[in-house]
């Protein structure tokens, strides 16, 4: 008997509405923190074994004969131009349409993909896959914990998996589960029940992480929904800072029986609802979260970290807004390090100053309309490098880092010990490996600032004495009451306990 015949793509954006930076399709072009577009073969050749969900579907077993198509992501930004998604699509859907027969698809997508023309990207492509694949061709995805996912997605889709970790040190094994469900549904031989809900409040990213409650707590909760009629069950978090009707926190569910089901989605919603009250992380604004820092760091043996969450790369921030960077150097902070600041600028002038040069820069803040400006500053290149290096953390490791001239730069300011790391392709800080290939290791600092909101946990937070979320401008706004939201669906709560969205007083 015959494999079973699957063709596997993979279109990866998380859109951030409110940041500056289109996307268009030179950025699904060039790698970064991940390997950039792929086709063909080379989608096996260059993503298996890695820690993405396509991965983790390539290597889960022998059983299928597996057909790659293409595979592409950029790093968080703004909409993706309709040319880019136009241009993807069209090679992931008559890419499935060449295969001839077929069992089925895989497609390792995000969940927040926003175009300039469609709210819900995952859903437009699923639109145009069925066109060729018609109604009922199983169709697994494994998406990101952060999707804001649509009805519309929800009923296009066969199967769907999702990461239950965040940071995501878990994305290879959500692609395993993808296939896992996808062998289910083809020797079940018809559609899984399914259950999708909805629920109504948006829930900070600072609030999500699964390292703490009560999103541990929360994920823990889905293996033990399943069985008895339900072969799987996930829910996503939401990704906030997306001005779109679905954005927030929806829960999928598959089964052999929809009483089972739906039961089931109706009690991760009901936990979800109860949980509200905890579903809270303040930040500390960026002066006060130095000085803490400072006062721990004084008698610890460890690093105090400080994760600059409103512009993390990560979430469509330009990771080059300079709060954190000025507050650390005005505090006089010792032995402390900030990166990566995007600067390609400020790498090019240190990569031709040369090692060892004293310079007068403008670091980062080349977009004022996010609050800060530029950080004038005279340094000492410390250290360059051309930005290639493997990635050693848990959640990247294994991964092949490309982000383009790179510096670590010593502040001449005062009486300070700051040292900032820029770069040339944007990226959040979430793997120890920006910091080590040059030469800067984490552990022996006393303060450690990360461009990142959460991921940057799994690699750092064991070296470290303790963690402060600090406030301070970028793209990524985490005090959701304040986000000029203008398209949510009516009612929705801005965070728990929230405001309701177009609430109307009578």
């Amino acid at each position: 008997m015959s494999r079973p015949r699957i063709a596997i793509a993979g279109f990866q954006h998380e859109t951030n509405t409110f940041s500056p930076l289109p996307t268009p399709f030179e950025e699904f072009e060039h790698g970064g923190a991940w390997p950039g577009l792929q086709t063909g073969e080379d989608v096996i050749k260059e993503l298996s074994g890695l820690n993405v969900p396509i991965g983790g579907f390539i290597d889960e077993a022998d059983d299928f004969e597996l057909v790659p198509i293409a595979w592409a992501a950029a790093e968080p930004s703004s909409y993706v131009t309709d040319d880019a998604f136009d241009r993807i699509s069209a090679m992931i859907v008559d890419g499935i349409a060449a295969c001839g027969a077929i069992d089925g698809v895989y497609l390792d997508l995000h969940g927040a993909m926003t175009t300039e023309s469609h709210d819900d990207g995952e859903a437009e492509l699923l639109r145009r896959v069925r066109e060729v694949t018609g109604p009922d061709l199983p169709i697994a995805v494994s998406l990101d914990l952060h999707g804001n996912m649509s009805r519309e997605f929800a009923e296009l889709a066969s199967v769907t998996t999702i990461y239950r970790t965040y940071p995501h040190i878990d994305m290879a094994e959500t692609g395993a589960r993808a296939r896992r469900l996808m062998r289910a549904e083809l020797a079940r031989g018809k559609p899984f029940a399914k259950a999708w809900r909805q629920l109504g409040y948006i829930i900070p990213i600072q609030a999500q992480s699964t390292r703490r409650q009560p999103g541990e707590r929360l994920y823990a909760m889905l293996s033990d929904l399943e069985g008895a009629g339900v072969s799987s069950a996930d829910f996503v978090f939401g990704f906030p800072p997306a001005d779109v009707p679905a954005c927030g926190c929806s829960v999928f569910v598959h089964g052999s029986d929809q009483g089972a089901v739906d039961a089931a989605a109706d009690k991760m919603l009901t936990a979800l609802e109860a949980a509200e009250d905890e579903l809270h992380n303040p930040l500390v604004p960026a002066e006060a979260a130095v000085s803490e820092a400072m006062r721990i760091a004084g008698s610890a043996s460890r690093p105090v970290m400080i994760a600059d969450a409103q512009d993390n790369p990560g979430a469509g921030g330009t990771g080059d807004t300079t709060g954190v960077l000025a507050a650390l150097v005005a505090a006089r902070a010792q032995r402390a390090v900030i990166g990566m600041l995007w600067d390609p600028e400020t790498a090019s002038a240190a990569h031709a100053a040369g090692k060892g040069a004293e310079l007068d820069v403008a670091i980062g803040g080349k977009f004022p309309q996010l609050g800060t400006g530029p950080f004038q500053a005279r340094v000492r290149v410390e250290a360059l490098s051309d930005g290639n290096f493997d990635f050693t953390g848990p959640m990247y490791g294994g991964a092949h880092a490309s982000l383009g001239p790179m510096a670590a730069l010593r502040v001449l300011e005062g009486d300070s010990d700051v040292t900032v790391v820029v770069g040339s392709n944007r990226t959040q800080n979430a793997d120890q490996a920006i910091y080590t290939h040059l030469g800067i290791n984490p552990p022996e600092q006393a303060i450690v600032c990360v461009k990142s909101a959460v991921h940057f946990l799994a690699d750092y937070e064991p070296i470290a004495e303790t963690v402060i979320f600090a406030e301070s401008p970028g793209a990524n706004p985490c005090q959701l009451d304040i986000i000029p939201y203008t398209r949510l669906r009516e009612g929705v709560r801005l965070g728990p306990n929230g405001p309701a969205f177009g609430r109307r007083e009578v």
